[in-house]
């Protein structure tokens, strides 16, 4: 969900990161641009899908342009994720001096590995991050046309930097190479000791030594009272589970906004198996109806999480995922109040009407989607991991 109205004018400093939203899909895209358009030195994306359509065309254009003009431009897709794309369709780009890299092309020996990440970074000073991809669907207000989204800019240099070092470690990294691919623990992991001053940029992936978005959301879930979150797949791990279910339990307040429509069926199954122990905990569940959703927010009392991590299996221990932390009462409560306006779009799941739906059929196909989206999938990408080891 979007938490400033207006991103052009609603700015806070944080004590960990300078930032402002961009509220929807729409106004993501407009910033993007408009940077590509004055960037000087530099331009880095890595995106999980780019889409064979007006709207990518638009940012490959745009892109083409600025590395005509002199600009280093480096583009990181995900191999599964822009496997729409035909041949040939980065030579106006690659024709005037950028260079693209595909992460893990489809193979069957490593085809669960993917990057889920979504990083643009214009002049090594402004960096964009969110749920977003570059793909027609995530143009739009999330109401009356196009999926529901947001973005975060990020103009905070040591931010900036982190954000570097993490899409030129994973640019380096693409073919997944095992001598590349050790050296990114050693740099996106802190210590075990740190647990409190991480910095804002929280990177995971199946070859880190542990994930530190799930980490310190347990963290803070520990001590939460107010615990709002927006997720476009919802299959989040027992202990993460645990952790809403003692908030609700102790007396705070969980509210999560899942997805009504959808675009991953199997995942909605999944999801839906879990809404009996939640909503019988207190947790308090809507399903967003006007467009699909696929933001991916927390919010923590006054701490935000955002970024492409959904709270899911495969975020949670198989994609390569990027998301921000941020403490700030004012981007804090605003965020609320924006996701107040969206559960006014948003269909609130009781546990008496979820309790008529679960049929032996539903009830059936329900456990074998969380059986396969939780079980299989991550145990198969610890089979294809384990040959990069």
């Amino acid at each position: 969900m979007p938490v400033l109205r207006d991103s052009s004018t609603s700015r806070s400093r944080s004590t960990r990161a300078a930032a402002h939203w961009l509220p929807t899909g729409t106004a993501a895209f407009a910033r993007i641009l408009a940077l590509t358009g004055a960037a000087r030195t530099s331009i880095r994306c890595e995106i999980y899908i780019w889409g064979n359509d007006p709207v990518a065309h638009r940012f490959r254009a745009a892109f083409a342009r600025a590395a005509a003009r002199g600009v280093r431009v480096h583009v990181l897709i995900d191999g599964v994720g822009s496997s729409s794309l035909p041949a040939g369709y980065w030579q106006e780009l690659e024709n005037a001096g950028g260079t693209v890299r595909v992460f893990n092309p489809i193979s069957l020996r490593h085809f669960s590995i993917r990057d889920h990440r979504k990083i643009f970074i214009v002049d090594d000073a402004i960096a964009i991050t969110g749920g977003f991809n570059i793909a027609a669907e995530y143009d739009g207000d999330g109401v009356t046309s196009g999926w529901r989204d947001l973005g975060l800019e990020l103009t905070d240099p040591a931010a900036i930097r982190s954000l570097v070092t993490a899409f030129d470690e994973m640019f380096a990294a693409h073919e997944l190479r095992p001598w590349l691919l050790r050296r990114i623990p050693r740099r996106n992991n802190p210590p075990r000791h740190r647990t409190d001053e991480v910095g804002p940029v929280l990177c995971s992936g199946p070859h880190l030594v542990r994930n530190e978005f799930s980490r310190q959301l347990l963290r803070l879930l520990k001590s939460a009272r107010h615990v709002r979150i927006a997720s476009a797949y919802f299959a989040p791990s027992f202990r993460l589970r645990r952790a809403l279910r003692s908030v609700a339990r102790r007396g705070g307040t969980v509210e999560l906004l899942l997805a009504g429509p959808t675009d991953v069926p199997l995942a909605q199954l999944a999801a839906r198996s879990l809404y009996g122990a939640l909503l019988k905990a207190g947790i308090r569940i809507w399903e967003y109806q006007p467009q699909v959703l696929h933001t991916k927010l927390a919010l923590v009392d006054d701490t935000l999480f955002v970024g492409s991590a959904n709270l899911d299996a495969r975020s949670l221990a198989i994609n390569y995922e990027l998301t921000v932390h941020l403490r700030d009462a004012a981007l804090a409560a605003a965020a609320a109040a924006d996701f107040d306006r969206d559960l006014k779009h948003s269909r609130a799941i009781t546990y008496s009407d979820w309790k008529k739906t679960r049929t032996w059929l539903t009830r059936l196909r329900g456990s074998w989607a969380r059986f396969l989206i939780t079980k299989v999938d991550p145990w198969l990408a610890r089979r294809q991991m384990r040959g990069l080891s």
